[in-house]
């Protein structure tokens, strides 16, 4: 099962609310929504201020009153330039990436789920986007406290190793419950959101809240993509290379995440432990919100245009089922609060 209500009544939507509204008052109608959080209502945390305060490196002394800002570092995405750029890897900043050390090269599988992590900071960083679909919207300031988040999507291997310690029934397409050849290092799919829940709890790990899960893939400026802002075909296995499924976990190193995570945009769509529901100060009403649904995150191979879905690869992209849904583009990674 591929199809959700959200892509089928978006058109209807939006036809609908432009032509009630106007095409201006459509595009305006995310920049006045006022302050975005309680505690703070300076000029940057309003919707319209903080293109101009992204800007400006939230210099302005308004900005200053209630936050640092990410001007205290060099730059929020270590594969940029001082130009602002998508530079090389190498750039990569050991102050904004601790990862876990292992044993083992990234990627690969350890007993108990013992993958890599990157480390995340607490702090502010900006979240959604007022381009899009209505549920993206707005764009805002949100906060994390600190936590730890798998540098890849869990994989078949990592996914065996659970079922074999649980006696849990494999992904049905497993035949007769092995793994296919080749596909070890591919990462797991035909997962519901209990069975990603399940595993990370049985990690010693839990599932990302969509807030962490966006901090980790776009950084504290809020990038369009993990990699920074302009789009690249070959940054991720996305359905616009015509891909026809997963491919190993790690295998896009220049599509990182400033955190450095791997596949965090393409690969497969990603559960987080948050419910659908609009982001603060958004005053949409959705018919499709509540508790039955969880969300999911970053896109995956599968070309889900025909379902008006847009291009889902950039980093505040949502999308929602309900927790039982299994399919060949789901699959997830975990979380921790604590230092592994």
């Amino acid at each position: 099962m591929r199809v959700n209500s959200r892509y089928i009544s978006r058109s209807i939507y939006f036809l609908i609310f432009i032509l009630a509204c106007g095409l201006e008052n459509t595009a305006n109608a995310f920049e006045k929504m006022g302050p975005l959080r309680k505690e703070c209502s300076t000029t940057c945390h309003q919707a319209e201020h903080i293109q101009k305060a992204k800007k400006n490196k939230y210099t302005q002394p308004e900005c200053k009153a209630c936050h640092t800002g990410p001007s205290e570092k060099m730059a929020s995405s270590p594969f940029s330039t001082p130009t602002g750029r998508v530079g090389n890897n190498s750039l990569l900043l050991k102050s904004l990436i601790q990862a876990v050390p292992d044993s083992q090269p990234k990627g690969t599988s350890m007993k108990k789920g013992k993958t890599s992590m990157a480390q995340v900071p607490a702090g502010e960083f900006i979240m959604g986007s007022n381009e899009r679909w209505d549920d993206e919207a707005p764009e805002h300031i949100s906060t994390t406290d600190a936590f730890y988040i798998d540098l890849n999507e869990v994989t078949n291997a990592d996914y065996k190793i659970f079922v074999d310690a649980t006696t849990r029934t494999h992904p049905f397409h497993w035949p007769e419950g092995n793994l296919a050849k080749g596909k070890e290092n591919h990462p797991v799919v035909y997962v519901s959101w209990f069975d990603a829940n399940d595993y990370c709890s049985w990690a010693g790990k839990r599932l990302p809240t969509e807030q962490e899960w966006e901090k980790a893939a776009l950084g504290e400026e809020g990038l369009i993509y993990p990699w920074g802002n302009e789009w690249s075909l070959d940054k991720s296995n996305n359905p616009y290379k015509d891909s026809t499924g997963t491919e190993p976990v790690g295998s896009y190193p220049k599509g990182r995440s400033p955190y450095g995570l791997y596949d965090i945009s393409g690969n497969v769509w990603e559960w987080v432990d948050s419910y659908y529901l609009p982001h603060p100060g958004n005053p949409v009403t959705r018919a499709e919100y509540g508790e039955d649904k969880r969300v999911l995150k970053g896109g995956s191979w599968f070309d889900c245009l025909s379902y008006g879905c847009g291009l889902s690869a950039p980093t505040f992209n949502r999308s929602f089922f309900t927790p039982e849904v299994k399919n060949n583009s789901f699959g997830f990674r975990c979380a921790k609060t604590k230092k592994p």
